[in-house]
């Protein structure tokens, strides 16, 4: 069957060179927001990048003007981590808000130079919020949150990328959750490049955004399972799901992991996916709920980068099958977001030459997802 397909992000187009790091969610109104890293110069990770967004008003078939939602002079505004609190439950006169944690580095300060400690703490990783009470047509200021959202030891630093997490179960209903990650300092005479040094954590939020606090850390350096891009969904219980891409010893490239405190701490530490088979690269997941399926996102491919494909689970991430495939051209990162009552959403870096060349949207029905194994 044909699938609507549209295209918020084409390179080369509105002045930048590239689009990358797509992040999207259902705004109060209803309207979809797609944002994504407006990269200046090129398609590389460092230098003039902005994040911008898009709205979408008809579940993503079509998409308004583009415009910038953060900046940092000539250097890296990126890496959005949105999440929606729903109208009626807080915001401006309970009409909801979208809180977005993003961060920044100065135009010469790369990865490595920053996991190598060159870099200093001024113009490195530092972390920022910032909300729209108008779902995302406007925004507010940005508010630095980096000496709650990070520790000094801690070197290179990403939010997730992707959307965060609001909770909806229990004790911990209303809480913010941004997964997260860092890397570390170099001991027994490594560089801080090694993939051993790679960590992940979670910020959390109680007060709509307001404050912020880390909560789980994981950062074994035995170099077995390193945590780095991580994306989130609670499950139907109320428990949290986190997997992540990880570069170590283990064969496999996933890992994943529970919390049963909102995300103050992990049942045990990241253990290796080999269900999820995928290069190595961010992923995103999604809870749905009627039909209760996780979904995940990501390239199909053990090794390159192609062959966009979601992956159901009827379990909370105990077992794992393949529910659509794309197509098979390169494809990269990726976000999922619940469209409308019938209809999920998918937003991805695709493109016939690589997989860098747009960032497209499709529009799947949830009727696709719903029949369990079984069933199939």
């Amino acid at each position: 069957m044909p699938y609507e397909t549209s295209v918020p992000f084409r390179a080369g187009s509105e002045g930048y060179a590239s689009f990358r790091i797509p992040a999207v969610v259902r705004a109060p109104d209803g309207a979809l927001l797609a944002f994504a890293e407006g990269r200046v110069e090129s398609s590389g990770d460092t230098g003039h990048i902005e994040t911008v967004v898009r709205r979408s008003a008809d579940g993503g078939r079509s998409w308004g003007a583009l415009s910038v939602v953060a900046s940092y002079g000539t250097g890296t505004a990126g890496n959005p981590a949105p999440v929606v609190i729903p109208a009626g439950e807080g915001g401006e006169a309970a009409g909801g808000r979208v809180v977005l944690v993003s961060v920044t580095n100065a135009a010469d300060a790369t990865e490595e130079r920053i996991r190598r400690g060159e870099v200093s703490a001024e113009d490195g990783r530092r972390v920022w919020v910032r909300h729209s009470t108008d779902s995302g047509v406007s925004w507010s200021e940005p508010r630095e949150i980096t000496e709650s959202a990070k520790l000094p030891q801690w070197r290179w630093y990403a939010t997730t990328p992707g959307h965060a997490v609001r909770l909806e179960h229990h004790r911990h209903a209303g809480r913010l959750v941004v997964p997260a990650n860092h890397s570390l300092p170099p001991e027994d005479g490594g560089t801080g490049t090694e993939g051993r040094y790679n960590g992940g954590h979670d910020l959390l939020s109680d007060d709509g955004g307001e404050t912020w606090r880390i909560g789980y850390t994981d950062d074994d350096t035995d170099g077995w399972v390193n945590v780095n891009e991580t994306t989130a969904a609670e499950l139907p219980d109320g428990r949290l799901y986190f997997n992540t891409r990880t570069e170590a010893i283990a064969p496999e490239r996933r890992a994943d992991a529970y919390s049963e405190d909102g995300g103050e701490s992990l049942l045990a530490p990241f253990a290796p996916q080999p269900q999820l088979v995928a290069p190595v690269v961010e992923a995103s997941v999604l809870q749905l709920h009627d039909p209760d399926v996780l979904v995940f996102s990501a390239p199909g491919d053990p090794v390159e980068r192609r062959r966009m494909t979601l992956r159901a689970s009827w379990n909370g991430g105990g077992d794992w099958w393949s529910v659509h495939t794309v197509d098979d051209r390169p494809a990269a990162y990726s976000d999922l977001v619940r469209a409308d009552g019938h209809t999920l959403g998918l937003l991805y870096e695709t493109g016939d030459e690589g997989p860098y060349d747009t960032v497209e949207f499709r529009r799947i029905p949830v009727a696709e997802l719903a029949a369990e194994p079984d069933a199939r």
